[in-house]
């Protein structure tokens, strides 16, 4: 039997001006709570996707509601989950109207033979599955970000998780609000499976940070990629794809964990919100260094 592990992270955008006490003690709530359903055999995909719903429910950070709207006003957000012992995956992109990306993401991959749904589609299939509608985005929205941005600046904030359950089957799920005051239609990384999010037989990812970046990186794949081909360790293979992004001129950072349990939480940025429980007992809920 596996040794269960958990890695949380409410984005990569901290700045030091800023007190995150509110937003460590959510996360240890929720630490607790997804270490109580892997330790008691609940399925790594079931928890990575409760875990993500908390934090898009929370409103204290970049993704469900918690997000900013576009240039326009209008709140498009995106969301994945990757199931690594079958590799299926459910992804939404430019997601109008509805509470949980996440959810509608998992009912994609659950109740679909495509991957990634977009835009007016993706809020038809949602109304279709029932999906929680947000009946009034001015109340419901509570926009996390502590600073306003130019247009076209590379600010964000995402949330995500990965785990691994006592079979040793590995999930990962990220969900986000995307880029602050972007463009209308804008997709970063996170729906796109491999570059914001990925799981495999070997690791789970889930990635935050400046999207664009991550997408010509394919950062969340390459993780794999590393462990695979190159023989690297997790934090080596998840360190070099980071460092790979950020020779492009990106920031931002990752969690992930392998088969065996371990995790990883590199970043290239001030700070990165995260938390970490694993069977061995660690328990460790961070933002800076």
């Amino acid at each position: 039997m596996a040794q269960w592990a958990l890695a949380l992270h409410g984005g990569a955008g901290p700045t030091r001006k800023k007190s995150y006490d509110v937003e460590e003690a959510h996360m240890a709530e929720l630490l607790a709570q997804g270490a109580a359903m892997l330790g008691g055999g609940a399925p790594a995909l079931d928890v990575v996707q409760a875990m993500v719903a908390a934090l898009e429910e929370s409103g204290l950070h970049v993704a469900g509601r918690g997000a900013s709207p576009n240039m326009d006003g209008v709140w498009e957000l995106d969301a994945s989950i990757m199931d690594g012992p079958t590799r299926k995956a459910g992804a939404v992109a430019a997601l109008v109207g509805f509470r949980s990306p996440i959810a509608t993401a998992r009912a994609v991959m659950d109740k679909t033979p495509h991957v990634l749904l977009a835009g007016a589609g993706a809020a038809d299939f949602a109304a279709a599955q029932g999906l929680t509608v947000v009946e009034d985005p001015a109340a419901y929205y509570t926009p996390a970000a502590s600073r306003l941005v130019a247009p076209g600046e590379l600010a964000h904030g995402t949330v995500g998780a990965v785990a691994c359950d006592r079979e040793g089957r590995l999930a990962a799920a990220t969900s986000t609000g995307g880029l602050l005051r972007k463009m209308p239609g804008r997709v970063g990384d996170t729906p796109l499976i491999g570059a914001g999010t990925w799981a495999d037989s070997r690791v789970a990812v889930s990635c935050t940070g400046q999207g664009e970046l991550f997408i010509r990186a394919n950062v969340a794949a390459d993780v794999s990629a590393r462990m695979l081909y190159a023989r690297q360790s997790l934090h080596a293979a998840a360190a070099g794809a980071l460092a790979d992004m950020a020779a492009l001129g990106g920031d931002g950072g990752l969690i992930a964990v392998s088969a065996d349990g371990e995790v990883a939480t590199p970043y290239v940025s001030e700070g990165m919100k995260r938390a970490i429980a694993t069977q061995g007992g660690v328990r460790e809920v961070k933002t800076f260094r």
